[in-house]
């Protein structure tokens, strides 16, 4: 990956003298979730060219002709209504008054989400809740469905609980996530030792620019291409170059010939264009636009009580049902056909288990 070699410079440098990779290289996010921002591009435009084809065959299967008129989304403009409903998470966070925790794995799961599937087969609204609500169990701020469901209008607990397998699923059950926030105060704790960093060149109110930023960078994929540390210290250098410069330079191994601070300045150049150009919330207009277009293309598959809904309903019935006979069958001839006793051994099985049993005298 293009950003691999940048993007973990301070935690390679840091291990190659002892010997070992940091806890964060051993982690699924590490070896699962990160990507270049070409293979980004590639895996949400295969997925909505596949999930185009697959709707417009269900539309021509039900009535010949009907998605010639239709106007259907492409992977941007899928992008942009995510987008939206992950700038409601944080609202919902602060109404529940959930922990930043909360708040920054929800949003990771959504991401992670629709890297497996689209808006048109799932709408974001109700994949939204059901990561908000996996997020408060897999973060230990757990609360109950109902308490849950009843303080948000219009929502029921199968909105989440129907969800909630799949959600795990697309994310293959792998619910760790190391987040930026706290990247940054780990460094914000480590600046507190350097020497030269007095406490008049560290005020409180450059923590908070910083944070602003690293929560500005949840709207961008930035956590999708680069490691926490990375978008951490270039938030810093956003509220603060210089401590962002004398943090990276104090990391840098015994003899290096140049500063860590410049070997990683096309990184961190590269993250804070992100969070600066990308990390804000989308047009409302334009993505009330993509809203009113997904009615007319979603899958009617996942539309209850379309025609192609009931038929896939009676077809996954049927095959559960031929399922059920199988394995029925698969019983009932091996309690019929077999030994319960076990099958009596031939010539060559005795004499080797004679074998065995003069080998154990």
């Amino acid at each position: 990956m293009a950003a691999d070699s940048a993007a973990n410079v301070v935690d390679a440098q840091v291990n190659s003298s002892i010997g070992k990779i940091s806890l964060y290289e051993g982690s699924t996010q590490y070896k699962s979730w990160r990507y270049s921002p070409e293979q980004l591009e590639r895996i949400r435009i295969s997925l909505n060219v596949a999930a185009v084809a697959a709707i417009r065959n269900t539309f021509e299967a039900d009535e010949p002709g009907s998605s010639s008129n239709v106007l259907f989304l492409g992977a941007g403009e899928e992008q942009l209504l995510v987008k939206l409903y992950i700038t409601k998470i944080p609202q919902l966070c602060g109404h529940f008054r959930f922990p930043e925790e909360v708040e920054a794995t929800a949003i990771s799961y959504l991401k992670r989400f629709y890297l497996k599937n689209t808006v048109m087969d799932w709408h974001p609204k109700n994949v939204m809740l059901t990561t908000l609500f996996l997020a408060t169990k897999t973060t230990n701020n757990p609360i109950s469905l109902e308490s849950y469901t009843s303080n948000i209008p219009k929502t029921s607990s199968s909105d989440v609980l129907d969800l909630e397998f799949l959600v795990s699923q697309s994310l293959n059950f792998e619910l760790a996530v190391w987040h930026a926030h706290r990247a940054l105060w780990g460094i914000w704790l480590d600046l507190q030792s350097l020497p030269d960093v007095t406490e008049d060149l560290r005020p409180q109110d450059i923590y908070d620019i910083a944070i602003k930023h690293v929560r500005a960078s949840r709207f961008t994929d930035a956590e999708l291409i680069y490691t926490p540390s990375q978008i951490a210290l270039a938030s810093l250098a956003l509220a603060s170059p210089l401590l962002a410069q004398r943090w990276a330079d104090s990391k840098a191994p015994p003899g290096s010939i140049q500063p860590l601070s410049e070997t990683m300045e096309p990184t961190l150049g590269a993250i804070k264009y992100i969070i600066t150009q990308m990390g804000h919330p989308p047009d409302v207009e334009a993505v009330r636009e993509v809203d009113r277009r997904l009615k007319l293309c979603k899958n009617p598959e996942k539309v209850p009580g379309s025609k192609a809904y009931l038929a896939r309903q009676a077809e996954e019935q049927r095959r559960a049902e031929e399922k059920r006979h199988k394995k029925a069958e698969d019983v009932r001839r091996a309690i019929t056909e077999s030994n319960p006793f076990g099958n009596e051994l031939n010539d060559d099985e005795k004499a080797t288990q004679l074998a065995e049993l003069d080998d154990d005298d």
